[in-house]
């Protein structure tokens, strides 16, 4: 793999580097514990077939239009919007919408990020017999301790993007993309061994297509997009410092393997491990409605109780390796939702990568701290910034790629690495998709979200 010629802003130094990068941004927590509650309430197998033929109608080509706007112009959402609106002081919206949505999305996720590294001192800490000590830093109601848990996540995640595009972004998902999919596979390997895990896994890959309806279609959709990370201008971030030789679309459908993959794999292990503790007396659906716990309380709660049923060394391994497997997944999200609005600092207004992550950083860190007190907060936030930012930042993408700026110039776009673009069936089923299929899916998703928050 070619190194590239490093510009002032960055540049990925390979093409292995960046796939990872992006992977990573969009395998996050909702990934390891979102994918496999929806899979496990929504037909099983059934829900996998849909989302994935919806990554393929939405999440691969909005990607690749992300992709292309970042590398064309070298910016950051602001500016990239800026450099191809020929004047149209609407247009920069979308971008400024994207940063908004990162760094909002950024103060709620940190905190939960910050649990995961709360829990793997509860193991610890319950393994040596400190129950008290176990039950003060599992408490996720408390203000004070989700704080400092907040604030050491938000200290590893500036120190990350202080160190550029190669030697900070592209150095550490190096690591830890592969040590979160290591991490992934010795727990299944291990979980399959336990009493229950086999129905979880019949549970998992045996499709009931009777549960198929508009809302698993919804379903669906939403999850195939919001874990691909789109609509946030992260992968416009993250395309501006491509070089023009790397072919976009072939880098795009890694990217959306890996996250597909992932997401799958975790599913592996959740669901089956749903189902050990079941074994192990801990209840896992709820009585009133029969339906799966939330993902939250799922994760933060009825696993946790699974560990220490096993007991012994084991059960504490098994514990600290979960949780650090979710901080890890956790971490290559918050270093691309922090990039956006640190992009965006030191391209439109001249600081350098330091002092635009140390204050970027600290804004986020004061609103985090907050939301640690104040946790409602989270829903709310997830509301107005995942459920409808993230679809309403997609979707004015689209609008734009395919109505403004024109998928004929996308297309000159991507001929730089793919010589070959326009000539088969890829261009003409691109276009369709992301001028017709796409914004009316998520246009769906988007209004479906907002009839169901006001009613």
């Amino acid at each position: 793999m070619a190194t590239t010629q490093h510009s002032p802003r960055g540049s990925w130094n390979s093409k292995l580097g960046f796939v990872l990068a992006a992977a990573g941004s969009a395998v996050g927590l909702g990934n390891i514990w979102g994918f496999p509650t929806q899979v496990a309430d929504n037909g099983g197998a059934a829900f996998i077939l849909i989302y994935l033929v919806c990554c393929l109608l939405v999440g691969f080509p909005v990607m690749i239009a992300e992709l292309a706007i970042g590398r064309k112009t070298q910016k950051n959402p602001v500016g990239a919007f800026k450099a191809l609106s020929n004047g149209n002081k609407l247009v920069p919206l979308i971008g400024y919408w994207g940063v908004i949505c990162g760094v909002m999305i950024l103060s709620f996720y940190v905190v939960i990020s910050g649990w995961t590294l709360a829990y793997v001192f509860e193991e610890i800490f319950y393994f040596l017999g400190l129950e008290a000590a176990a039950q003060y830093v599992g408490d996720l109601s408390n203000g004070f301790k989700n704080s400092i848990f907040t604030l050491f996540f938000m200290l590893l995640t500036i120190l990350v993007v202080t160190g550029g595009v190669s030697k900070g972004i592209e150095r550490a998902t190096k690591t830890l993309m592969p040590v979160l999919l290591a991490i992934l596979v010795i727990l299944i390997v291990y979980i399959l061994t336990l009493d229950g895990a086999r129905e979880g896994v019949a549970m998992y890959f045996k499709p009931d297509f009777s549960t198929i309806d508009a809302n698993l279609l919804l379903s669906a959709l939403g999850q195939a997009f919001f874990s691909l990370s789109l609509g946030m201008g992260a992968l416009i971030t993250y395309g501006s410092y491509l070089n023009k030789k790397q072919n976009i679309v072939e880098s795009a459908a890694y990217v959306t393997i890996f996250d597909i993959g992932i997401a799958v794999i975790a599913g592996l292990l959740v669901i089956p491990a749903m189902f050990v503790a079941q074994a192990g007396g801990v209840q896992i659906f709820n009585p009133e409605t029969g339906a799966l716990f939330s993902s939250v309380t799922l994760v933060f709660d009825v696993l946790p109780e699974m560990f220490h049923n096993v007991g012994g060394i084991i059960g504490l391994l098994m514990g600290i390796t979960f949780f650090i497997l979710l901080g890890l997944a956790a971490l290559t999200s918050s270093i691309s939702l922090l990039e956006v609005p640190v992009s965006y600092v030191i391209d439109e207004h001249g600081l350098n990568r330091k002092k635009s992550a140390w204050l970027v950083g600290g804004l986020v860190g004061v609103i985090s701290v907050v939301v640690s007190y104040e946790l409602y907060l989270i829903d709310v936030f997830v509301n107005i910034f995942n459920e409808i930012g993230l679809p309403l930042g997609g979707l004015m993408i689209c609008i734009f790629l395919g109505y403004f700026w024109k998928t004929e110039n996308a297309l000159l776009e991507l001929k730089d690495g793919y010589k070959n673009v326009e000539n088969g069936n890829f261009s003409p089923l691109w276009i369709i998709l992301i001028k017709y299929i796409s914004p009316i899916l998520i246009a769906l998703v988007l209004i479906t979200t907002i009839w169901s928050l006001i009613t």
